[in-house]
């Protein structure tokens, strides 16, 4: 698996998990979905995800987006 298919995959766990728990827990949970959408929204722009750092210090196969 390559760091961005990793990312993609964690992204969505943690924004499933997000809705899951505000739904089920708190409502306030539903915040961790939305820092997970800013995080991908500013990684767009800056090519920087601290999730792809991690990734690649586990050994990953670096992918098209993230080296």
């Amino acid at each position: 698996m390559t760091i961005d298919r990793a990312v993609f995959a964690f992204a969505g766990l943690v924004v499933l998990l997000g809705l899951a728990l505000a739904t089920w827990v708190h409502p306030y949970w539903a915040l961790l979905s939305a820092f997970a959408g800013l995080n991908m929204f500013q990684a767009a722009f800056t090519g920087v995800c601290p999730a792809a750092m991690v990734f690649k210090r586990l050994g990953f196969k670096p992918g098209l987006l993230f080296k």
